[in-house]
């Protein structure tokens, strides 16, 4: 009996093993039936999309960037493509001993590492930075036969910026440069890093950086089916990108290779305006620069030589240069007595060279001008008459008639990095100063204002605006330097709106006496030289402005001081009087007495633009030395110059008259190139 009951619990036991291993299997495949139904069911459409993304990649296309034109058409930013060789650094071991490797197969100048090891430095690691740009189809063959020698290291295909004319008008265009991190999370937080996936580049100053969003264009997109080891394979679906908007300038680029070039080697800017509708026709400011430097990443010496010159070529001094006004301050100053009604027009000073307030003596004209009214202290620019006027009117008097001129504010012209200057008055002074004997304002401070010296700086901008305010009689318009853009799709032409001028409400008898008077200074006062034979009557203004502080006890004496402490030469002035088409200020720094250096080259703006005339090589050359009044010899037609000032080649042929020669006669929406007499001198 004993051995049949022990197999019977062997048995038993036998068959509660099977059910425990059976129930054990039908669970694990009940686990596994489960994680089926929620791979396949329930996550479906979740793993379906990783597997579609693993076989596939969003590709961006990067927009071509808009044009940059002048008022004419002519192009002066575009774009070309070249082969650039690129290296990510996270993604090579050696990186030293790789560029010494690659200089073998391509050349790599001490100039390209120099650039490359900046980059490194601004941007981070696993980016693609380049180190050669344009290379030769031979050096991408080169390169491609040796790649696997090579990983992390890549040749790409790129569009680069181009300046066709270089350093003319660069302060204008700008230009662009490598997207910073900054500018990075200027772009997050405006939520457009979608726009700039794959795009590497960003305007930085001027019209490139101000009109941005028209140039950049809207990035596509391209679906790619890929290998394993992410290689494209095929191209699925695309959604192409849209090009930028090509922008179009008020700016005239002719005459404003002309201004660069009668100013030669000296420092300083010009600033035209038409009066009628606020278009900035020539925005110069010397020295100047070459913008193609920035484009691939300036390299360390470039960047030295530029911003650490003294003649400071990188700073925009028709927007960022401020300067006392000097004497073209003083039709202004009549215009706020008249206003005010604090002096009439009638009323007589006696100028005896001398003007004296609380015992210090306020020098002027030798042994003076004798007696003048309110028409010839603008015409022979007496200081003792202003002396007296700004003394009668005092500090705030003239900073609110001022104001609404514009001076020492922000003109609100289309690009960034605008300046105010200083337009002075208690409580500014009582803002910008700590101290208790600082904050103070004395009456004898208010005397040099009413010349356009003391704490008075203003941009050129400013003060064209103002001259071409008072040449319209009062109504303001905003500057601005863009006209229209152009959609690179419709090819359409959008003008930019103009806003409604702003209305000062000047009487226009008070407009007419300081409009006469500043005609008479071009027919009987300090610039009669330099508008003797004109074919028009203009009105204008010199002004001589101190660029350091000479005691009133001591004698001006240009030989005597450093190059840049001498006085700035300034003219203000607008054409034709009787309807004027064009309004300017220019300086000319260190130069001296305004009528020698910046009255000559507001007459040559002024032929150009009303006559169609370009002076010829023997007065340029004697314009840039300050040695020339009225102009020397005969004048060329400017009709018959290419943009660079050289003679056409084929005037018969429909682009080399508009495009070559960078102007249309008749055609300009702005002054006319032709003749608009007025009165022959």
């Amino acid at each position: 009996m004993t051995p049949l009951r022990d197999v019977d619990i062997e048995l038993s036991r036998f068959r509660d093993r099977i059910i425990a291993a059976s129930v054990l299997v039908l669970l694990c495949l009940g686990l596994l039936a489960a994680r089926l139904i929620y791979l396949q069911i329930v996550k479906h459409e979740f793993y379906l999309e990783q597997a579609e993304n693993n076989r596939t990649a969003i590709v961006p296309i990067v927009p071509n960037r808009g044009l940059i034109t002048d008022r004419n058409g002519v192009v002066l930013a575009t774009n070309y493509s070249a082969y650039t060789l690129e290296i990510t650094p996270a993604r090579v071991e050696r990186l030293e001993e790789t560029i010494d490797a690659l200089a073998q197969v391509v050349e790599i100048s001490a100039r390209d590492r120099r650039r490359f090891k900046r980059l490194r430095e601004e941007f981070k690691s696993f980016e693609s930075l380049p180190i050669r740009t344009k290379l030769s189809d031979e050096e991408v063959a080169r390169f491609a036969a040796q790649r696997f020698r090579f990983p992390g290291v890549d040749i790409k295909a790129r569009l680069f910026r181009n300046y066709p004319y270089g350093d003319l008008a660069s302060h204008v265009i700008g230009y662009i440069g490598r997207i910073s991190p900054k500018e990075k999370e200027r772009i997050e937080e405006d939520d457009e890093q979608g726009n700039y996936r794959g795009t590497d580049y960003i305007g930085k100053i001027g019209v490139e950086q101000s009109y941005e969003k028209q140039l950049h264009g809207i990035t596509g997109v391209e679906q790619v089916e890929t290998s394993a080891g992410g290689r494209a394979v095929r191209r699925l679906s695309s959604s192409p990108a849209t090009p930028g908007d090509t922008v179009r300038l008020a700016i005239d680029i002719k005459l404003q290779k002309l201004v660069e070039d009668m100013f030669g080697d000296r420092r300083g800017a010009l600033v035209a305006i038409d009066p009628r509708n606020g278009e900035v026709l020539a925005f110069v400011s010397k020295p100047t620069f070459d913008p193609n430097l920035f484009v691939e990443g300036i390299d360390s010496e470039s960047w030295a030589t530029l911003n650490e010159s003294i003649d400071k070529p990188l700073l925009n001094r028709a927007l960022r240069g401020t300067y006392p006004p000097g004497s073209t301050y003083k039709p202004f100053m009549a215009m706020a007595a008249l206003a005010t009604g604090k002096r009439a027009a009638n009323v007589v000073v006696n100028d005896t060279g001398v003007w004296t307030f609380g015992g210090h003596q306020f020098r002027s004209h030798g042994e003076g001008l004798g007696a003048v009214d309110m028409h010839q202290s603008i015409v022979k620019s007496s200081n003792v008459y202003y002396y007296s006027l700004a003394n009668e009117l005092g500090v705030d008097a003239i900073h609110d008639f001022m104001k609404p001129l514009g001076f020492g504010q922000i003109t609100g012209i289309d690009v960034h990095g605008e300046v105010r200057g200083v337009l002075p008055s208690q409580d500014w002074k009582r803002k910008t100063y700590k101290r208790p004997e600082q904050q103070k304002w004395y009456a004898g401070e208010t005397i040099s204002l009413g010349i356009g010296q003391g704490y008075n700086t203003f941009t050129m901008l400013q003060l064209a605006q103002a001259t071409a305010t008072l040449a319209q009689g009062g109504a303001q318009y905003k500057p601005r330097l863009v006209v229209a853009t152009q959609d690179s799709v419709s090819q359409r032409l959008q003008p930019v709106a103009v806003a409604a001028p702003t209305e000062l409400g000047y009487k226009s008898e008070h407009v007419a006496l300081i409009k006469r008077a500043l005609a008479s200074v071009t027919q009987d006062g300090t610039s009669a030289r330099v508008f003797a034979g004109a074919a028009y009557l203009s009105a204008g203004k010199t002004g001589t402005a101190q660029a350091v502080t000479i005691g009133q006890k001591d004698k001006y004496n240009a030989s005597k001081l450093e190059e840049h402490q001498r006085d700035h030469s300034l003219y203000m002035a607008f054409a034709p009087v009787d309807a004027p088409q064009v309004a300017l200020a220019v300086v000319v720094e260190n130069a001296g007495f305004g009528a020698a250096h910046a009255a000559p080259i507001a007459r040559r703006v002024f032929d150009y633009l009303l006559m169609g005339q370009y002076p010829n090589d023997e007065d340029l050359a004697a314009v840039q030395k300050g040695l020339a009044a009225n102009p020397i010899g005969k004048p060329r037609e400017a009709s018959t110059l290419d943009v660079m000032g050289k003679p056409v080649v084929s005037v018969s042929h429909p682009m080399a008259s508009a495009s070559a020669a960078g102007i249309a006669i008749g055609t300009r929406s702005g002054p006319v190139a032709g003749p608009v007499l007025g009165r022959t001198n």
